[in-house]
């Protein structure tokens, strides 16, 4: 099924409509414009595929290729670039209007793990009942939170209320790679010490 999906994005043989292609891409073939049924041709005796690579050129630009294995290439560099795109967690912090020292200094030190493993940190003071009341004393708490992360953290949006919570978000700084200091270049200077003349200080 994935295969044919894959098919859709590009006309290949008969499903080419121009009656003139540009031919790009094998050095066995000069880079020029062809009458369609020649290409098929080329692309027949080569037991190969004309693949339409370009179907807005005027002519279309097309290649012969395996498509098969085109396919197959195209699919192992989609699922590449796939794998290298970093995938960023958002870690959550609850806090209370009205959270005590302790409990305040056990999430900031889980916040600095987490921004250490390059996660995303969303905490929010969630307003329970009347405590909506306590919401300045809620963006006190989570600026002071951003503050106190601020060495490793910067601050992607400042507190803002949505309903009953109220949320700040934070992401990783980036490590600064600190360049290696060439070692200066020590001058050895040599001085040539001349021993001093032996004088004769007996009384004739």
């Amino acid at each position: 099924m994935k295969k044919e999906v894959l098919k859709e994005q590009h006309r290949i043989n008969e499903q080419i409509r121009a009656k003139e292609v540009r031919l790009v891409g094998d050095d066995n073939i000069e880079p020029k414009v062809y009458p369609l049924f020649q290409a098929l041709k080329m692309a027949e005796d080569r037991e190969m595929d004309l693949v339409e690579i370009s179907p807005n050129a005027v002519p279309p630009v097309c290649r012969i290729i395996d498509y098969s294995k085109f396919l197959y290439q195209l699919k192992k560099r989609q699922k590449e670039q796939k794998a290298k795109q970093v995938k960023v967690n958002v870690k959550e912090i609850r806090f209370g209007p009205q959270t005590d020292d302790h409990d305040y200094n056990f999430k900031l030190k889980h916040a600095k793990g987490f921004l250490e493993d390059g996660d995303k940190v969303k905490a929010y003071v969630f307003f329970k009942g009347r405590s909506i009341l306590f919401k300045e004393q809620g963006e006190v708490l989570l600026l002071r939170f951003a503050n106190d992360l601020e060495d490793f953290a910067k601050v992607e949006q400042l507190p803002i209320l949505e309903g009953k919570k109220m949320t700040i978000f934070l992401s990783p700084k980036k490590k600064e790679v600190k360049k290696p200091v060439a070692p200066k270049e020590v001058k050895v200077v040599k001085v040539k010490v001349e021993k001093p003349e032996e004088t004769n200080n007996e009384a004739e």
